[in-house]
């Protein structure tokens, strides 16, 4: 008897620890349901194989269960759809690209992806993003994408882009621009020629004369007309046109020379009146934000590279009555957004290849009063004319040699191939009959093609074109 009672005794003592086992461990995993999202209580928990699991919880509740894999040697993190607000501290910093479309960011703040230094493109397509400030991409030297479309931004400048040089490609499209004074820099930025890939199809949604015009194709003169468009004597009556991009003229950083020759006004832009100083090279040190600058009157002879480096806001420039003899390639470098240049009354007689490559947006070039050689040195020019009809210009006649003095520089390029041009003359009853004529060129001159399609009959005389047209219709009948 005591031998079946011990034995049932000890077979009701393993059944009772068979039963309080599992509800232990139950309770152990229902007292701590954060574990999966990296609680600290759970770090805390029951030695280290639940604080391993509390860490993998953290970075997942960090990242929003980011997708982050290798293709083709690149790192990237998808973050798309996870209605993030922010960019999180957690994320890796050595991702090669991030997806960060369709979440619910609003603003882009300075340095908010400073921490992805190896960052070669970025999605922030469908977001809500309605502000982006100046530095919000600042430490992006490598990007090359942007991806900004289909959000709410209604105002950028182009302060945005300079943190990335190596940006080749960007889409704006689908947000309501606003297309006044303070998109003006942007709107430049994106027409230089080079930045092909930058912008397209972005289309103003405001003013409602301007709604639904493509950026890239905008106007300047109709987005800040007022800025654009001072009186003659360098005001426009309207203080600062509503710039956003112009800060006050910085003149005690200008060198004795120009503060003591130079007037300076402040208002209504910052102007520079130096015409008549007897200045003999242009100043050094312009203040970076110099509307609009006057050298007229000196004995400024030599434009040599890097004179106007720093005047990156000018956009009126007169060096007329100077004596100007030579012109260097790159002295207009830094000139981009210049829109008025004149060149009246010096003595050039041809620009060298190359020098006004920098001059992106120039609307008018007054050349008269030079003594301009028709040879074919003075070819650049009407190439660079034909390739820019944008450009207003005035007082390209030849000075030299004496059989086209008077001529058009354009209709002296027509006949430059041409055989006796002085016969031409006669023929076509005066000089300026003589760039209608006979036309003249050949295959031989790049920018006389560039004028206009020519064949070999448009250069004969008109006898021997009819001649040839005939002859022309028999070897065809025979």
């Amino acid at each position: 008897m005591r031998l079946l009672s011990f034995l049932l005794l000890l077979l009701l003592l393993r059944s009772a620890e068979a039963r309080r086992g599992p509800p232990r461990s139950g309770r152990g995993h229902r007292s701590h349901p954060w574990l999966w999202y990296g609680s600290p209580q759970g770090d805390a928990a029951d030695g280290d194989p639940v604080r391993g699991r509390g860490r993998a919880g953290a970075v997942r509740r960090q990242t929003k269960e980011c997708n982050e894999y290798v293709e083709a040697g690149e790192k990237y993190l998808d973050c798309q759809d996870r209605q993030l607000t922010n960019v999180m501290p957690g994320w890796p910093k050595d991702i090669h690209h991030l997806l960060l479309s369709r979440n619910r960011i609003q603003v882009l703040r300075d340095n908010m992806f400073s921490q992805f230094t190896q960052l070669r493109s970025l999605d922030l397509q469908q977001n809500h993003i309605s502000m982006v400030e100046d530095g919000a991409f600042a430490g992006l030297s490598h990007l090359t994408t942007l991806l900004l479309q289909l959000n709410r931004i209604r105002m950028a400048s182009e302060e945005m882009l300079l943190p990335m040089p190596s940006l080749t490609y960007l889409r704006l499209y689908e947000n309501p621009w606003s297309c006044d004074c303070a998109l003006e820099s942007l709107v430049a930025v994106l027409q230089v020629p080079s930045n092909r890939n930058l912008g397209n199809y972005a289309k103003c949604a405001e003013p409602p004369s301007l709604k639904g015009q493509k950026l890239k194709k905008l106007s300047l003169d109709s987005v800040c007309a007022d800025g654009d468009r001072p009186a003659p004597d360098g005001g426009d009556g309207r203080g600062d046109g509503g710039g956003a991009v112009v800060t006050p003229p910085k003149v005690p950083q200008v060198k004795t020379d120009v503060n003591t020759l130079c007037k300076t006004y402040m208002f209504p832009k910052p102007m520079m009146d130096c015409s008549s100083k007897d200045m003999k090279s242009v100043p050094a040190n312009l203040p970076s934000d110099l509307f609009k600058l006057d050298l007229s009157g000196n004995r400024i002879q030599h434009l040599t590279p890097r004179h106007f480096l720093f005047a990156k806001d000018l956009k009126h420039l007169n060096l007329s009555n100077n004596g100007l003899k030579r012109i260097d390639k790159a002295a207009f470098s830094g000139l981009l957004h210049l829109r008025e240049l004149d060149l009246s009354n010096n003595t050039l007689e041809h620009f060298q290849y190359g020098v006004l490559e920098d001059l992106y947006f120039l609307r008018r070039l007054s050349l008269a009063g030079n003594p301009w050689m028709c040879d074919y040195s003075v070819h650049y020019l009407i190439y660079w004319l034909k390739h820019h009809p944008g450009v207003f210009h005035t007082g390209l006649l030849c000075a030299e040699p004496k059989e086209f003095r008077g001529w058009r520089v354009e209709d002296y390029v027509k006949t430059y191939n041409g055989d006796c041009p002085k016969d031409k003359q006669t023929t076509n009853g005066g000089h300026q009959g003589g760039g209608a004529g006979g036309g003249g060129g050949g295959g031989e001159n790049e920018a006389q093609e560039l004028l206009g399609p020519e064949t070999e009959e448009d250069r004969l005389p008109s006898p021997l074109k009819r001649k040839r047209h005939r002859k022309f219709e028999i070897i065809r009948l025979s």
